[in-house]
């Protein structure tokens, strides 16, 4: 059956990949990405493809810079305006290292482009999704414990620290949301799509070539789409080991998750 299904972080590494086995499938793929002129060359080469004779999906093209919350916004405006309902979103784009770590408004720019904004996309897109719907949150196997206030505060932090506490916090609201999930919500899955594929990022972060970004894809697309994920509602999936697992511990704690949620809350009102 054909989806809608939005994916983040689409004009680059597991996401571009992701997005073009999407097409290929026949699903209405909404790509997002920061570049006009990179999604302009992806979303002409997703309509250009064609599976046994016929054409692929359609494909809808969105650009923000998830560094800027007002982009987020204005991204899920023109989503919410453009369309129905949406089956899937998969938050899918991530910083590891950047030259400029600080936001205009004194964030972390890790925190702001791996928790942040798709948090408040999510809460966005929420009245366009319902009970059949899956919302799939790219986690790691690297996560450290969050320092709340630090991350509200800007605190200057290593690549490391920034990225490997972004990344349990991404892994924590997702709990928390899948813990208050009403009836007619979708459902709230993270996943580590496995370490050291071979994105920009892995190259730049860590000077390795990196493994087939199909494995990463191909998670993405389970968790989005297939039975095997029915219901697995505030689980994490390890890619690492092929399997469901325990995230670090702080992403089982409901009273945290809970506290982190309500700080976003507060930030983001």
């Amino acid at each position: 059956m054909k989806k809608t299904i939005l994916i983040t972080g689409a004009t680059d590494g597991i996401g571009l990949v992701t997005a073009t086995m999407l097409a290929e499938q026949g699903h209405h793929v909404l790509i997002h990405g920061r570049s006009a002129d990179k999604l302009a060359t992806l979303k002409a080469q997703l309509e250009s493809l064609t599976v046994d004779g016929k054409s692929s999906g359609s494909v809808s093209s969105y650009q923000a810079d998830l560094s800027k919350l007002s982009d987020v916004a204005a991204m899920a405006a023109e989503i919410n305006a453009e369309h129905t309902s949406i089956d899937v979103l998969i938050n899918n784009a991530g910083v590891f290292h950047t030259s400029e770590t600080m936001t205009a408004d004194g964030f972390d720019i890790r925190f702001v482009v791996n928790t942040f904004s798709p948090y408040l996309l999510t809460k966005l897109l929420l009245p366009l999704m319902n009970k059949d719907g899956r919302v799939v949150n790219l986690s790691s196997a690297a996560q450290a414990p969050v320092n709340v206030q630090g991350m509200l505060s800007g605190s200057a932090l290593t690549d490391n620290a920034a990225y490997a506490q972004s990344k349990l916090a991404i892994t924590m609201w997702t709990n928390a949301l899948a813990s208050k999930r009403g009836d007619n919500e979708p459902l709230y899955v993270s996943i580590n799509p496995k370490s050291f594929l071979g994105s920009k990022m892995v190259k730049e972060a860590y000077g390795v070539a990196g493994g087939d970004l199909r494995l990463g894809a191909d998670i993405l697309i389970r968790a989005a789409l297939s039975d095997e994920f029915n219901d697995a509602n505030g689980q994490y999936f390890d890619n690492d080991i092929e399997r469901f697992a325990n995230p670090h511990p702080d992403a089982l704690d409901e009273l945290k998750c809970l506290s982190l949620v309500a700080e976003l809350d507060k930030l983001l009102n």
